[in-house]
């Protein structure tokens, strides 16, 4: 099924199983389909309220996570469209503050496909022209956009007027479609520069800060980069300051090193438009409320964490290339002190499990190597053998449960394991309904 996609709904089922009937099932990037549809859908797209349209690597959908806590906090309410989804299909499209129901849903990606059967969109494509229509169509203050893949040619980039853009964190990742190098892919990011809008970055290396630039200056864009435009220190709380003045949070509750910054980020985009008001205030309930799913998070007791040994702590995270396995790594060490931390790995095939694997292997126990249901992923095998190169004791294991029960037969109970399950967010969304947490 494309893309994991499939609904408890019948209703719903039957338009995606249509989709993946007509869609080339694979990513292609390029605006010309996207286009064509949405005409023939009335252009849904010129008829959203405010835009903040967010590209990256690793970091986007926190930073969407925080602007949509900021806004709500402030009184304001948002659609937010991001992907992939982890549990329900539903989850890309967010009306209003609520997960997009299954009636609106079904009629909403019927009437796409009706209209543009012939044109060979992509999934991405048409899911992207449902929620532009069910967003044109639902008031609401503001849209929140995350980009699906690179940024130029993506779908969502169909976008002409945002009040603001922002790149969070580059790193090597979808070398086929968006370039080799971290300068070229960084290009790729900020071709969702837009005129009159400003485009918001974290601190970069001089040479890719000087092709974000480029590309934002033949877009008629200006940049605002950590650093730079804005400052952010973090130590027990976090203070951003600007041109503006200074604004000081809590902590972000999402955990990890690397979410400060993401919470910076959304503070910049909100503190660098001019449309919506933000006070002070709503900054600060943002990194006490924004929740995303799977990304470092704790599980709750469940039947996963049931099969580790009492006091053990089950940790999950969808992230995929070596850029995210550092900010992983680093606030997981931190976190488990003395105590034994246990890897389960599963991860699609086009990505590099060394560079993933790299920053565990001075401090993790094991690795226990599993497949990912339903997509082209590494062999069990082949990441062992890739855990092994680097010095970590790996086996194999048929399913998530076997791999907790096999971390569990050799735990000591007097010292319980942090285990963290990562290497694919597709993998993260069957171990969030296995423990009986549907994102919500």
């Amino acid at each position: 099924m494309a893309d994991n996609a499939r609904s408890s709904s019948p209703e719903v089922q039957a338009q995606l199983d249509r989709l993946w009937a007509l869609s080339p099932g694979a990513d292609i990037l390029g605006l010309e389909r996207i286009t064509a549809l949405l005409d023939r859908l009335g252009n849904p797209h010129r008829l959203l309220p405010p835009v903040l349209h967010v590209a990256g690597t690793n970091g986007k959908g926190s930073t969407c996570a925080f602007l949509r806590a900021a806004i709500e906090a402030a009184g304001l309410t948002a659609h937010v469209y991001t992907s992939p989804h982890l549990v329900r299909f539903n989850e890309r499209i967010r009306l209003a503050g609520r997960l997009i129901d299954d009636a609106l849903l079904a009629a909403l990606l019927e009437e796409v496909l009706s209209a543009g059967s012939d044109i060979g969109a992509s999934f991405f494509e048409v899911t992207t022209a449902a929620a532009f229509l069910a967003f044109a169509r639902t008031p609401a203050d503001a849209c929140i956009i995350e980009v699906g893949l690179g940024g130029r040619l993506d779908a969502t980039n169909v976008i002409a007027a945002p009040i603001v853009t922002g790149i969070a964190q580059l790193g090597l990742d979808h070398q086929s479609f968006l370039g080799d190098t971290i300068e070229q892919i960084a290009g790729e990011k900020a071709g969702i520069a837009k005129p009159g809008a400003m485009l918001v970055t974290m601190r970069y290396p001089p040479s890719v800060a000087q092709r974000v630039d480029s590309v934002a200056k033949s877009a008629k864009a200006s940049v605002s980069a950590l650093g730079t435009g804005w400052q952010l220190g973090v130590g027990d709380s976090v203070r951003y300051e600007d041109e503006n003045g200074v604004i000081e949070t809590g902590l972000p509750r999402l955990f990890g090193p690397h979410q400060p910054e993401n919470l910076g980020l959304a503070i910049a985009m909100l503190r660098h438009q001019n449309v919506l008001r933000i006070p002070p205030a709503a900054y600060r309930a943002a990194a006490e409320w924004a929740e995303w799913p799977a990304r470092m998070q704790r599980l709750s007791p469940g039947p996963l964490l049931a099969r580790l040994p009492a006091g053990s702590e089950l940790w999950l995270d969808g992230g995929h290339n070596a850029a995210a396995a550092i900010s992983v790594s680093t606030g997981l060490e931190s976190r488990a002190g003395k105590r034994p931390v246990h890897l389960v790995l599963g991860m699609l095939v086009n990505k590099d499990a060394r560079g993933l694997l790299l920053p565990f292997a001075s401090h993790a126990r094991s690795l226990q190597a599993v497949p990912v249901p339903d997509h082209a992923h590494h062999a069990p095998d082949a990441l062992v053998a890739a855990a092994e190169k680097l010095g970590l004791q790996a086996s194999t294991a048929a399913d998530i449960s076997a791999a907790l029960d096999a971390i569990a037969a050799r735990a000591d109970p007097a010292n319980p394991p942090v285990v963290l399950i990562l290497g694919s967010l597709y993998l993260a969304g069957g171990v969030l309904a296995a423990n009986g947490q549907r994102p919500s």
